[in-house]
């Protein structure tokens, strides 16, 4: 018998929560299958089987186990089965035991009924209650609690109710709406969730953190990419888009307003001759932020290379600890969901935070006439025991100035004219 436990998913993380299992109990699984997903504070990871055999679960969805504890359990000794008559057999297997519960339903029924008195109150929250798994399937075919009977401990809905549901022709449309029911369920808050609620938290309390606000006509970043998008594409095999033009205009005005890059340890201040840029994208286990590692040295295409790559992992729950962890700096973009402005929270240990937001078609005055213009809100939300409103105020200029002419950003935030005037 091998054991499958939990390994460490990182320094300093010491529990994890089984998000869900990708196999069925009893499945004959090989060796280095993923047989499970696990959440830790930081990021999911996937569990994979040690060794080839039939698998037994030691925990179950949802459940929090400390790192090092075992989880399941693999029989070695079992004969992997053949795959021309596993459908049959499971068939029949199945058939089989429909049989033995009917002939011993009349016999057993008095201590079901028992049983289930005395387990009542442990069974009702599990009731009706979806697996991690199971929500998410439900989630994407708009199905509903109410329609489906649950099969697992505690009457629980497991994945594999929401298959057989879906098999038998289960009308979702008509779970349109509200329903018009007053249920009400509760969720365990996973591991990432509760790291980041702790996080949020101590920023507001831990930190100084103040917000300033500027706005950006995004008229000539946007002629720029709408004339060399298709031959930018075409050479890069990327899309060029608005983030790598916000990023490099960050590096260069970190470089030259270093306490934006700081952060504090202790009663010192620690100094980055490099700019580690986080990148918050959004997964479907929430805001992930991984980190574009020497940002500063990057060309467009290199950071728009790097940010897709990472956002492709995060999507899937590939992403490792090691790329979201060491940034310096932040950047936010709430306008893909709609944001016109909000005051963006510091990713800590960091000290600043920029909070890009959707473009606009807003009247602005220009050489004393009013034209229409595509205008984005920005903010840049810092820590001010470290960062002064001078610092901050004049760093979120240069961004402004280096997005509004992009020519700034090739040298380094000054107009080519300053440069050959040596100003």
């Amino acid at each position: 018998m091998e054991e499958v436990k939990v390994p460490s998913p990182g320094e300093s993380i010491t529990e994890v929560d089984i998000a869900s299992w990708t196999v069925d109990e009893g499945d004959y699984v090989k060796e280095d299958d993923v047989i499970a997903e696990i959440d830790s504070d930081k990021a999911t990871l996937e569990l994979t089987a040690t060794a080839s055999g039939t698998i037994t679960f030691k925990a179950e969805e949802g459940d929090t186990v400390t790192v090092g504890n075992v989880v399941a359990e693999i029989d070695t000794s079992a004969e992997a089965p053949a795959e021309s008559s596993k459908s049959a057999s499971a068939g029949q297997e199945e058939e089989q035991k429909d049989k033995s519960k009917e002939q011993e339903a009349p016999k057993t029924a008095e201590k079901k009924e028992t049983k289930v008195a005395a387990e009542s109150d442990s069974a009702s929250h599990a009731k009706g209650h979806p697996s991690p798994a199971a929500r998410k399937i439900m989630s994407e075919n708009n199905i509903s609690a109410n329609q489906l009977n649950g099969s697992g401990k505690g009457g629980r809905i497991t994945k594999q109710d929401v298959l057989n549901a879906m098999a038998a022709g289960l009308d979702a449309s008509a779970t349109q709406g509200w329903g018009g029911s007053r249920d009400q369920r509760r969720e365990k808050m996973s591991s990432l969730r509760r790291k980041v609620a702790e996080r949020l938290v101590s920023v507001k309390n831990e930190t100084a953190m103040l917000t300033t606000f500027n706005e950006i006509d995004m008229s000539f970043v946007m002629e720029v990419r709408s004339r060399y998008k298709e031959k930018f594409r075409e050479h890069h095999e990327v899309n060029l888009g608005f983030m790598s033009f916000f990023t490099k205009a960050v590096t260069e005005a970190l470089n030259n307003f270093p306490a934006v890059n700081a952060m504090i340890d202790g009663n010192e201040v620690v100094y980055h001759d490099y700019a580690d840029i986080g990148i918050a994208v959004s997964s479907p286990k929430g805001l992930m932020v991984p980190v574009v590692r020497n940002a500063e040295q990057m060309s467009l295409a290199e950071i728009e290379s790097e940010i897709k790559r990472l956002a492709v992992k995060a999507r899937d729950g590939k992403i490792s600890i090691d790329e979201m962890t060491g940034g310096t700096f932040t950047i936010t973009n709430g306008g893909v969901f709609g944001s016109m402005m909000s005051t963006p929270i510091i990713n800590p240990p960091q000290s600043a935070i920029l909070g890009m937001h959707n473009i606009v078609e807003r009247p602005i005055a220009v050489n004393g006439e009013v034209v229409i213009r595509p205008i984005m809100y920005i903010a840049l939300s810092y820590d001010h025991r470290i960062i002064d409103g001078k610092e901050s105020v004049s760093f979120l200029k240069q961004v402004k100035e280096m997005i509004e002419n992009p020519n700034r950003i090739i040298f380094g935030g000054k107009d080519p004219e300053e440069i050959l005037l040596g100003l």
